[in-house]
């Protein structure tokens, strides 16, 4: 049975890096930095607004696009699937991944593009998307996911939780269509979602619900918007059950995995969940802190920069997990 491989990665992050001393005078607020620092991990972070880039999410996800065609040597022509996972796209409509569509192959093509929005769990959505698409579609020999977040562009001026957590930045994997024979590629996913708890935090106006209207900018009532303080130890709860289902549903045992990457808010918390699962932290890769929290980006900058590192190697079994507002959770096992 055929079955997505990753056969490259890439990574985009905007401008020089800003560290939360300059953080605090680029975007005028105060935060406790030796928290950001020891607590989420967070040291260090990439955003375009600050830096006067003209970027946004489209610019950040073809970089890190082309960066992956590149390293692989394929031809974006190749292309017959491009999906982008972002709940912070470059328009409503149409999707960011139609844009990136038109910029990669420069005209009408026969390729399917579409975005999808699971919150900072999009990656691992659009990752399960994607390798199941190749899986059964004969004619999809490449096809392209992309995770990128510019959430800054959304964070509310005096927004001190805000511009210390927030980033930019955009991840991206090529896969290839490969066969039972070939011992790498995509195995199983298993997802969580509790649509109960959509109020927790999110960019409320916009939509339908609460179009952008004069009344909404005045009263401060857009963007980044933190209505209800998430449960502190949500993840620590969701994330090592999650692992052990998902090894369970593939067949595998939790000891056959050899790294894990999670959503990169919180190193603490990483932590503790390693320890739940009797892991050192050798066996998960953290980039918090040169990148901030970049949400759908996350996983596929870290997993970028894991295999950049040496962290991970061909034949490797690695499962993502990542957890996003809504709330959504998923996780993806594969092997390099």
């Amino acid at each position: 049975m055929a079955k997505a491989k990753i056969l490259s990665t890439g990574l985009y992050a905007p401008g020089k890096g800003i560290g939360n001393a300059e953080l605090k005078t680029l975007a005028g607020v105060e935060f406790d930095a030796e928290l950001i620092e020891k607590g989420l991990g967070i040291r260090e972070r990439h955003i375009a607004r600050l830096r006067g880039l003209d970027e946004t999410t489209a610019d950040f996800a073809e970089k890190a696009a082309r960066s992956a065609l590149a390293q692989a040597g394929v031809e974006a022509a190749s292309l017959g699937l491009i999906i982008v996972a972002t709940d912070t796209p470059e328009f409503i409509s149409p999707a960011t991944a139609t844009l990136l569509q038109g910029r990669l192959q420069g005209g009408e093509m026969a390729t399917e593009a579409y975005d999808v929005n699971a919150s900072c769990a999009g990656f691992v959505t659009a990752l399960d998307t994607a390798a199941r698409a190749m899986a059964t579609d004969r004619s999809l020999e490449y096809a392209l996911v992309v995770g990128v977040y510019n959430m800054p562009a959304l964070v509310r001026p005096g927004d001190s939780f805000g511009w210390s957590i927030f980033a930019d930045g955009a991840g991206a994997v090529l896969l290839g269509r490969t066969g039972d024979e070939d011992s790498s590629g995509y195995v199983e996913g298993a997802f969580r979602s509790d649509g109960t708890q959509w109020d927790y935090i999110g960019v409320y106006a916009g939509g339908t619900r609460r179009p952008v209207t004069p009344a909404v900018l005045e009263a401060g009532t857009w963007g980044l918007e933190l209505l209800q303080r998430l449960p502190g130890d949500r993840n620590l709860k969701l994330w090592p059950p999650l692992v052990k289902a998902l090894a369970a549903k593939a067949g595998w045992r939790v000891e056959d995995i050899r790294h894990f990457v999670f959503t990169q808010i919180n190193r603490s918390v990483i932590e503790k969940v390693m320890a739940v699962l009797e892991r050192p932290m050798e066996d998960t890769t953290c980039v918090m802190d040169r990148y901030g929290y970049t949400g759908s980006g996350c996983l596929p900058m870290a997993l970028h920069t894991a295999l950049a590192e040496g962290r991970i190697r061909k034949g490797d079994p690695v499962v993502l997990v990542a957890s996003g507002a809504g709330f959504a959770v998923g996780a993806n096992l594969l092997v390099l």
